[in-house]
C-alpha cells in the first residue's frame, strides 16, 4: 500500500503506461480485419454518435413510418362518421322511401280475422276509396287507413252507395270482402210501375221505408216544396215510375223528392223544357193510362189525343172522369159522370187537358207524347181486354162499329174487366 506520503501523481505515474492511440475518434481495426470493440463506455457512445445523421446533412430525411398509421386511422373515423352522420340524416327524414326501395317495409297496422260486433256504415254518393277507408278507420272497422287503401290500390275495386252492414274489428281483407257482397248491404227497395196513382205510390214507398202513410200524404200536402209547376193540383203524375232503393232513416219528403228529382231527370232527357213540363207530364199520364201494353199504340193514341185538342175537339177519355171521381182501378164511368163539369179531370164535360196527370207516366209515354205517329184517327177503343188490342178509328161510324166488337167480345169471355 502506498503511504500516506504518496501524492496523487504518483499513483497515476505507477500506472502502465499507455500505447498510442490514433487521432481522437478513430477505432484500430481488429486482426482479423473487423472492427475493433470500444474499449469503454466513452468510446462506445463516440461510436453511437458517429453513427447519427448530421441533422443539416443535405439528404432529405425519411418519414417516420412508425406514427404514419395514427393519422389513418383518423381519417377513417372522421370518414365514419360523416358518414354516419348522412346515413341517419336520410333515415330521418326519408326512412318511408328507403324502406321501399329496399325491401325493408313495414306492413301496416290491421286486425286479424272477420271481426267482433255487427256494425253499419254509409258509403255515400261520390265516395273514393280515400273517403270509404277512413270511414271505415272511423268506425274501428278496420285498423289502419293503409291496411285498407293499400288492397284498394292493388285490386281497384267498384263500391255502390248504400248502407252496409260489417263487424267492428275487422281485418282489411274481410272488410273489403263486406263491402264487395250484395248480401252485406242494407236495402230497402221499392218498386212504382207505370200507371200507379200517387195513393198507391204511397203504399208502396211505406212499405219498402217502413214509414207510415199518413207521413207521405202530410209531406205532400203542398207539391210546390219540391220544385213542381205552381199549377199542379198535387205530386200526381211526378213520382216518377222505376226501382228506388233507400238507405235507413230517410223521411217521407227526402223520400218523394227522390222521385221527384227523377221525374225532372227524365224529362230533361227527353228535351222538356221546364216551363213545359207540366203540359207533356198531363199528356204522357193520359197516353199511359189509356194505351195498352202494345208499345205502337202509345204513339196511335197520342195522335188521337193531338188531332183532338187540334181540331179543337174534347178528349173525353174515360180515365181522366174516373181518376176525378177517385177511383184508378177502372175506367168505365157512367153518363152522370161523365157529366159533372165540377170534375177538374172530366175531359168530357171540360175542354183540352185535365188539370194534372192522372197517374204515372213513363219514358215510352213521355216519348209518345212528344213525338205521335202521323195518322188520321180521332177515335179508338180496345176491343180484347185480355191482349190489349185496339182499333183506331178516323169517324164516328168506325168506331161505333168497333165499340159493337169490344161489346161482342165482353160478352163471351164474361171477362171481369168488362163490369
Amino acid at each position: 500500500m502506498a503511504n500516506d506520503d504518496t501524492s496523487w501523481d504518483d499513483i497515476f505515474r505507477s500506472q502502465p503506461t499507455p500505447e498510442p492511440t490514433p487521432a481522437e475518434g478513430a477505432q484500430q481495426p481488429a486482426s482479423d480485419g473487423r472492427a475493433a470493440a470500444p474499449s469503454s463506455r466513452r468510446e462506445a457512445r463516440a461510436a453511437a454518435e458517429q453513427q447519427r445523421p448530421d441533422p443539416y446533412d443535405d439528404e432529405p430525411r425519411r418519414p417516420r413510418r412508425r406514427r404514419g398509421w395514427i393519422g389513418w386511422l383518423v381519417a377513417l373515423l372522421v370518414v365514419l362518421g360523416l358518414a354516419a352522420g348522412s346515413v341517419g340524416y336520410v333515415w330521418l327524414n326519408y326512412e318511408e322511401q328507403v324502406r321501399k326501395v329496399m325491401g325493408w317495409e313495414i306492413p301496416p297496422e290491421d286486425y286479424e280475422g272477420t271481426g267482433t260486433t255487427a256494425t253499419t256504415i254509409l258509403i255515400k254518393p261520390g265516395d273514393n276509396g280515400d273517403a270509404i277507408a277512413q270511414t271505415l278507420v272511423g268506425a274501428d272497422v278496420v285498423k289502419s287507413y293503409d291496411a285498407f287503401y293499400e288492397l284498394l290500390l292493388a285490386e281497384n275495386p267498384s263500391f255502390y252507395p248504400g248502407v252496409y252492414t260489417v263487424a267492428e274489428k275487422m281485418s282489411a281483407r274481410a272488410a273489403l270482402d263486406a263491402l264487395l257482397d250484395p248480401a252485406n248491404r242494407v236495402e230497402n227497395s221499392a218498386l212504382i210501375h207505370e200507371g200507379r196513382s200517387i195513393h198507391q205510390a204511397f203504399d208502396i214507398l211505406s212499405a219498402a221505408t217502413e214509414i207510415p202513410v199518413e207521413e207521405f200524404e202530410a209531406a205532400a200536402a203542398d207539391p210546390t216544396v219540391y220544385g213542381v209547376a205552381p199549377e199542379a193540383p198535387s205530386l200526381e203524375g211526378y213520382l216518377f215510375p222505376a226501382t228506388y232503393t233507400f238507405d235507413p232513416g230517410v223521411t217521407a219528403q227526402s223520400v218523394l223528392q227522390t222521385l221527384v228529382n227523377r221525374t225532372f231527370q227524365a224529362l230533361d232527357d227527353a228535351g222538356v223544357a221546364p216551363a213545359d213540363r207540366h203540359r207533356v207530364l198531363t199528356m204522357a199520364a193520359l197516353i199511359q193510362r189509356e194505351a195498352g201494353p202494345i208499345k205502337e199504340d202509345f204513339y196511335k193514341v197520342s195522335r188521337v189525343f193531338t188531332n183532338r185538342l187540334e181540331k179543337p175537339m174534347n178528349l173525353e177519355s174515360d180515365a181522366t172522369v174516373s181518376y176525378g171521381t177517385g177511383r184508378t182501378d177502372t175506367v168505365w164511368t157512367t153518363p152522370d159522370e161523365r157529366a159533372d163539369a165540377s170534375n177538374i179531370y172530366n175531359t168530357y164535360a171540360n175542354p183540352g187537358l185535365p188539370a194534372g196527370p192522372i197517374g204515372a207516366a213513363g219514358d215510352l209515354a213521355i216519348d209518345a207524347a212528344l213525338h205521335p205517329v202521323d195518322g188520321p184517327w180521332f177515335y179508338f177503343v180496345p176491343i180484347n181486354l185480355e191482349t190489349g188490342e185496339t182499333v183506331f178509328s178516323a169517324t164516328f161510324a168506325e168506331h161505333n162499329s168497333a165499340v159493337k166488337q169490344l161489346q161482342e167480345w165482353c160478352r163471351t169471355s164474361k171477362s171481369p174487366n168488362c163490369d
